[in-house]
């Protein structure tokens, strides 16, 4: 839970620091805890965000732990929650539970390794956490690869960050799109169209995906071509997420709960759900 929360159930205030919109859908926020504390998320982890009167809402957190006391997320209006979030400005409050649930493993299994992110959709945004930490602390971690695809241009995220990793040594970017549109000179196509153009070696290698669900069983078959191990496979399950301290039973995938045994998982603990992927 959030740094200095004493009760798991109860949001702390945090008041909007930045607000942009992004697309049509998604606007990206920047917050700070009245606390005057840090979050105290890892990468993965996601958070509570309530409205009094309104509900609340899990919200995957999208930057690095190392964001001067400020935590960000890109919110998709989809609901009266974050239908109202998309109206707030900057200096306006809302409550804050978490972070919660299982981190990507950017201080264990990925250190020295070579890293493929596959961002999907919305997939980068709980990914560009785990991004950011890679590149802040760069000497730990070997080749990058970012392969990033969206159903139209005018649906990307995080374009000029996009650019500025791709100028960083030993990081490929690669992008596609479903559909283009005007102007778009890329590549069209689904995501698994990407991997015939980048190397994995996997012996050394960690891959982390993330987006819409009828991706991860065609991203999982491409990684399984270059022989990866299922247990250097990480996904992330955070589509099921709702209270996030296992008291629904909203994201029970069979005996897990996803918002504690999860949202991240190692393939391999995971391949034998039927209904996990």
């Amino acid at each position: 839970m959030a740094s200095g929360a004493t009760n798991i159930y109860l949001p702390e205030y945090a008041t909007i620091t930045a607000a942009k919109q992004m697309t049509e859908t998604e606007m990206y926020f920047s917050f700070k805890l009245d606390s005057g504390k840090p979050l105290g998320h890892m990468p993965g982890q996601f958070a509570e965000v309530s409205l009094p009167g309104i509900g609340e809402a899990p919200i995957s957190i999208s930057s690095s732990p190392g964001s001067n006391g400020t935590f960000e997320m890109v919110i998709r209006k989809i609901g009266n929650v974050t239908n109202k979030i998309h109206t707030m400005k900057q200096g306006e409050k809302i409550g804050i539970r978490g972070p919660f649930g299982t981190t990507f493993p950017v201080e264990t299994a990925m250190k020295g390794k070579d890293i493929v992110f596959i961002c999907a959709g919305l997939g980068i945004v709980p990914l560009r956490s785990a991004i950011q930490y890679v590149m802040e602390n760069r000497k730990n971690y070997g080749k990058v690869t970012i392969l990033s695809g969206t159903r139209t241009p005018s649906q990307r995220l995080f374009i000029d960050e996009l650019k500025k990793w791709a100028a960083i040594k030993d990081v490929t970017v690669l992008e596609t799109v479903d559909i283009a549109e005007d102007g778009w000179t890329g590549n069209v196509g689904v995501i698994t169209t990407l991997f015939s153009k980048v190397e994995i070696d996997p012996a050394k290698t960690i891959a982390l995906i993330v987006g819409p669900p009828v991706m991860y069983k065609f991203a999982i078959l491409e990684l399984r071509k270059y022989n990866m191990k299922h247990q250097d496979i990480y996904v992330s399950l955070e589509r099921h997420m709702k209270c996030g301290v296992g008291k629904c039973g909203h994201c029970q995938i069979n005996n897990l709960y996803c918002c504690q045994d999860g949202p991240v998982f190692s393939y391999a603990d995971i391949e034998n759900i039927r209904e996990a992927i």
